[in-house]
């Protein structure tokens, strides 16, 4: 019997390059038996690559049946990637580009959740092109401090830092913009942090909701940063120390913000639970990372489902065109 070959895009040229070559070798390490596995690099330039042999993408389609998405940040989650592979009619994993743009743009995002009811942190919008330090002291004098400033599209908590103070505003904002033409300035709000997944067309239910993820940051970061995520530090306990309606309530919004956002296959969003506010939606992540370390595993592991089974599920989503 022919096996069916799975193209699996890692790496690519964004800042999250590192976790999408991890999130690749563990995808391609773990497709079941019935793949062949195609494994596809994209270097930083954005040259593809098939056992070190530059491709043009289209050259590379002809090589595979459906593609397995492992690329993270710009170009792979952005919705760039999908209208390549949907201009050549190639079945992949995970959102359709126009959904990947609106996930990866954090303002647009949030419209999206406010327009469906969904609590968000207020927050505003700032460009590179104006002067930093004119931003800062508007902001400084008119902003709820402390404040998070974000780059407005990436993911693994690249370039986030809290600002408590005028000097610290401004370094944040010079920090966003190495990542970002615009940067998002979000209300700091104190609570503590669960993570949720959900799988389309999983278990009986079109929008399988996943258990919640607590995140105890290190003492030594102020938020669940790139350092925590990905060398360890942090305590991530799965099902979360919620109550019974905490638990429920985050997992309708997962559901709700995949659903809002029109994304498909799986994705993983991120919540703040005030004590005196109630349950705030940070943002999605319309591919979330498939490392040893990453948390999605983990919630799936709790449910007693296996990385494998996983992986044969989203191709076989992505093949039945769903």
């Amino acid at each position: 019997m022919n096996k069916i070959r799975v193209g699996v895009l890692r790496g690519g040229p964004s800042s999250e390059y590192e976790v999408s070559l991890k999130t690749g070798g563990n995808v391609l390490k773990n497709l079941p038996e019935k793949y062949s596995p195609v494994d596809i690099f994209i270097d930083k330039s954005g040259v593809w690559h098939i056992q070190g042999i530059p491709h043009k993408p289209h050259e590379s389609f002809k090589k595979v049946d459906a593609v397995f998405n492992a690329l993270h940040g710009e170009y792979g989650e952005d919705g760039t990637v999908q209208k390549i592979l949907d201009t050549f009619s190639v079945p992949y994993t995970g959102s359709k580009a126009l959904a990947s743009a609106l996930g990866m743009n954090k303002a647009l995002a949030k419209n999206i959740f406010k327009s469906h009811g969904i609590k968000t942190p207020y927050f505003t919008v700032e460009s590179k092109d104006k002067d930093v330090g004119e931003i800062a002291i508007k902001l400084f004098n008119s902003f709820p401090m402390p404040a998070v400033v974000k780059p407005i599209a990436s993911g693994s908590s690249v370039g986030v830092s809290i600002a408590y103070t005028f000097q610290g505003l401004k370094d944040a904002l010079l920090k966003a913009f190495e990542y970002s033409d615009k940067a998002l300035i979000e209300e700091y709000v104190k609570g503590r942090e669960a993570t949720c997944g959900v799988v389309d067309d999983f278990r009986g239910k079109d929008i399988y909701s996943l258990l919640p993820i607590e995140i105890i940051k290190p003492e030594k970061s102020e938020f669940f940063d790139y350092e925590a995520k990905y060398c360890g530090g942090s305590q991530e306990i799965c099902p979360g120390n919620f109550s019974q309606s905490e638990k429920e309530a985050i997992q309708e919004l997962a559901v709700a913000a995949h659903k809002a956002l029109g994304l498909r296959h799986y994705s993983r969003s991120d919540f703040i639970i005030s004590p005196r506010r109630g349950i705030y939606i940070l943002e999605v992540n319309t591919l979330p990372g498939l490392t040893d370390e990453s948390l999605m595993p983990k919630s799936l592991n709790a449910v007693g489902c296996s990385l494998p089974d996983f992986l044969d599920h989203l191709i076989t989503l992505a093949l039945e065109r769903k």
